[in-house]
């Protein structure tokens, strides 16, 4: 496991002063830094249909994206060119491990591992991200610059796909080594380029906004058959003036939305939903053939450890008669006794069974527990999952 050292600051301390705040340089965040996978294994993944990734160039200026997935790596020349693949802890158990030394951060709150390889003067251009994104220096060297907020910068577009910023005034101008990590908060500029070869290592976070927050709650409203009160005015009067929406029609209108919002079951099942869903596909294994709930007992006596799958997004809310878990996009409901059994499937990514036998009395956890066993979004084993070979693809 990766263990975080943030300078001298504790999580608290870096909460506190620089989360959404300011940038910060992390040296050594992660000591004696190895990586998780060589750049052949990236590439592997970069040939797969599943799996989102790009090749950027930039020579003579000249800025391109190319999107995967790709069969051959003739675009990813020995200089100024990058290979960026998505949501690599969905796939590759062993770079997933990154992300954990970030759990100090909500679980809802984390995206996903974007994994880059770069040759030399590779970078995607100087740019704006809006959501909080810590950057770990694998193999290599990569100079880095990093701003501060300025609302003033323009964007503009090198093309459909590469969104870029104009040159900023740096707070941060360093060389990165292995280990080495960047804390950039939202909307701070940066850029970076690879000195020698390098990988890098991106936790982003997730940062809905307003229009996508709303569209998602209407979409489940729609599902869900809600929403059904219709506007009316029993006590209308005569007005002075037909074309006048008045205050009180406002208000009123207002109300019928924010009841909505206010329905405390609709609104934790929605929020459940869609925090927890993925954004990309990921490598489950379902069962076959599946296991019945009863079948549970006997695997706890055999004490073997719980895994969660990599990438699987999974958190509760404590409601007032009882706890909604949520596990990719799926709600569960579960009584308030099997709190300290939810918080191990959502606070761990591995567990011994013993942790959660008690749990295994309410028969509305031991059908939700064997569901998420069948599905692969949770498995058990004696031992650490097996390593996966992603070298193919590499030219």
């Amino acid at each position: 496991m990766y263990q975080l050292q943030i300078n001298d600051l504790t999580f608290e301390q870096f909460l506190e002063q620089y989360w959404q705040k300011k940038p910060l340089l992390i040296k050594q965040g992660f000591r004696d830094f190895d990586d998780p996978l060589e750049p052949e294994e990236l590439a592997g993944l970069a040939t797969e249909e599943c799996i989102e990734s790009r090749i950027v160039t930039n020579h003579k200026d000249q800025w391109e994206a190319h999107h995967g997935p790709f069969e051959q790596f003739d675009l990813l020349t020995e200089t100024n060119s990058t290979l960026l693949v998505q949501a690599v802890d969905h796939w590759h158990p062993q770079a997933a491990e990154i992300v954990e030394a970030f759990r100090f951060i909500p679980n809802w709150r984390i995206d996903d591992l974007m994994i880059s390889f770069s040759t030399p003067g590779g970078g995607v251009g100087p740019h704006l991200d809006q959501y909080d994104v810590f950057i770990i220096q694998g193999q290599g060297k990569r100079h880095w610059r990093v701003g501060l907020r300025d609302e003033s910068l323009k964007q503009f577009a090198q093309n459909k796909s590469l969104l870029q910023v104009e040159q900023f005034e740096a707070v941060i101008d360093a060389v990165l080594e292995p280990g080495d990590i960047l804390y950039i908060p939202p909307a701070c500029p940066h850029e970076g380029y690879a000195i020698e070869n390098a990988l890098n290592y991106s936790v982003g976070f997730r940062a809905p906004d307003q229009k996508d927050l709303i569209s998602s709650f209407a979409d489940h409203i729609i599902d869900m058959e809600a929403g059904k009160q219709r506007f009316s005015d029993p006590d209308l009067l005569p007005r002075d003036s037909i074309g006048e929406v008045t205050n009180s029609d406002k208000q009123q209108i207002h109300a019928m939305l924010q009841s909505l919002l206010e329905d405390d079951s609709l609104y934790s099942k929605w929020l459940g939903k869609t925090l927890s869903e993925p954004k990309h596909e990921m490598d489950l294994a379902p069962l076959d053939p599946p296991i019945e709930p009863q079948a549970l007992e006997e695997i706890a006596t055999e004490n073997p450890i719980i895994y969660r799958a990599g990438g699987v997004r999974a958190l509760y809310q404590v409601c007032e008669d009882h706890i909604l878990f949520s596990v990719n996009g799926d709600n569960y409901t579960v009584s308030h006794a099997c709190l300290n059994a939810i918080k191990q499937l959502t606070d761990n990514v591995e567990f011994e069974f013993k942790a959660i036998i008690p749990a295994l009395s309410s028969l509305e956890f031991k059908q939700t527990l064997t569901k998420l066993i069948n599905d692969g979004t949770y498995f058990v084993e004696d031992s650490d999952p097996a390593d996966a070979d992603f070298d193919e693809g590499w030219e």
